[in-house]
């Protein structure tokens, strides 16, 4: 059995698992991020544990016909399966749901008529067959979402839970990490930025720490979402949503043009193409505001839009960079080297927001003719707004991040960077390995 590394979800299952209120839950996210295996992690709380395969096992699919009377059914599956399905002792997992719509509209029913039953359902290109049905439970069911392995994570797996507990509670920028530990933590970074946050990488890189070993993962993997293109219900063809997901990580970092995906391919199947990308969770947007007050979503340009693609390691694979090309690369060129710290950064952000809300992402430029301030991120935390930019040193202009700073009047600025916590005039400097730092996510 392939050993099981924590993740952060675990204590939101398990606040679930415990909760009053309890309705069934659906854990999302794309394909490969862990979400089965997190779940029977979570099983192994229960005295039984039953999982229906509905890809695997398609005749349990006649069991949801017209009628879906919940304990009739989990009568026979305890049945089926050999094992009794009893309130509070056992937890029942539907995985690979998407197979179903019936058994997805069942969720429901199990919260209003055996609300006192766990039940979780996940699967692989779920968000498809939810958008085709006009209702699958709202307000009776919870949604969940999963993502790779943040970098808090990846220490985690190979046995830094105290570092990254002294990274997290022990500094800030008045009380920097000592310098073994910075130089530590930037060299641990620099594997993250290879092996990406895949479990499957993960776990190699745990029991290898061979680069060459987790870039054969990562074209797995890529394969397995190359194939999923042939799966999507759209009239869009194969090519164009793989040129237009390879797009997407050429153009990293800057504000996608429709143009540079293909020759032939018009600007309305390029943004379907992308709509769908998203469905399967393999891009995220980050959607121009103009930040001017709560909530950011409040004023935005989808005019102009960036993408993050779902991890930084398959992102490495797919572009063919080498493991030397990041190990021996200067400060400068590691940060700004094409995007991929404005992506890791990004990616950041989103794994450590709240797990019950789909991710929204935002970024602030001055879109007047002839202005060209920008700034990477912006975000809110209690209230308020704060800018984010990702730059290599000091000797970076920081001339955007001063101009929001006087058009919008945050209380200061956060960069980050590969240099150590510190602040000076408005501005807080925040290590990259450090975005789950209270300062961030305050």
């Amino acid at each position: 059995m392939k050993q099981y590394f924590k993740r952060h979800i675990d204590k939101y299952l398990e606040e679930w698992k415990s909760g009053l209120n309890r309705k069934p839950l659906l854990v999302r996210g794309a394909r490969q991020v862990g979400k089965s295996s997190t779940i029977r992690h979570l099983g192994k709380e229960f005295k039984y544990f039953v999982e229906i395969n509905f890809e695997r096992q398609k005749d349990i699919k006649t069991l949801f016909g017209y009628n879906l009377n919940v304990k009739n059914i989990c009568a026979q599956l305890s049945a089926i399966y050999n094992t009794p399905i009893i309130p509070g002792e056992t937890l029942l997992f539907f995985d690979e749901i998407q197979e179903s719509q019936r058994a997805i509209s069942s969720l429901r029913y199990f919260y209003e008529d055996y609300p006192e039953l766990h039940v979780i359902a996940a699967g692989s290109l779920l968000e498809f067959t939810l958008k085709e049905l006009l209702s699958f439970g709202v307000g009776r069911i919870r949604s969940m979402y999963m993502y790779p392995f943040s970098f808090d994570e990846f220490l985690e797996a190979q046995g830094l839970e105290l570092q990254v507990s002294f990274k997290k509670n022990d500094a800030d920028c008045e009380h920097p990490l000592p310098v073994p530990l910075h130089e530590d933590m930037v060299s641990q970074l620099r594997s993250y930025y290879l092996v990406g946050g895949m479990p499957e990488a993960v776990r190699i890189w745990v029991q290898t720490c061979n680069y060459k070993e987790c870039g054969i993962v990562h074209n797995d993997i890529l394969d397995t979402y190359q194939d999923d293109f042939k799966k999507y219900k759209t009239r869009i063809s194969p090519l164009l949503l793989s040129q237009t997901l390879k797009s997407v990580v050429l153009q990293a970092g800057g504000k996608f043009v429709y143009a540079q995906v293909s020759n032939t391919a018009d600007g309305t199947s390029v943004k379907e193409a992308l709509s769908l990308l998203a469905l399967a969770g393999l891009v995220t947007p980050v959607v121009h505001t103009a930040a001017n007050g709560l909530p950011l979503g409040a004023e935005v340009n989808e005019k102009f839009r960036k993408f993050l693609f779902l991890d930084i390691g398959l992102m490495q694979s797919l572009l063919g960079i080498q493991a030397k090309d990041v190990l021996i690369a200067n400060d400068m060129d590691f940060v700004n080297k094409g995007g991929l710290s404005e992506m890791f950064a990004g990616l950041e952000l989103i794994k450590y927001d709240n797990y019950l809300s789909k991710p929204e992402l935002y970024y602030w430029q001055r879109i007047e003719r002839g202005a060209q301030a920008e700034v990477d991120y912006v975000i809110s935390r209690k209230g308020k707004i704060y800018p984010v930019e990702v730059k290599a040193n000091n000797s970076g202009s920081m001339q955007s991040m001063y101009k929001f700073l006087e058009l919008k009047g945050s209380e200061y600025g956060i960069r980050t960077s590969l240099e150590p916590f510190s602040s000076y005039e408005k501005i807080k400097v925040v290590p990259l390995y450090a975005l789950s730092n209270k300062v961030i996510q305050e």
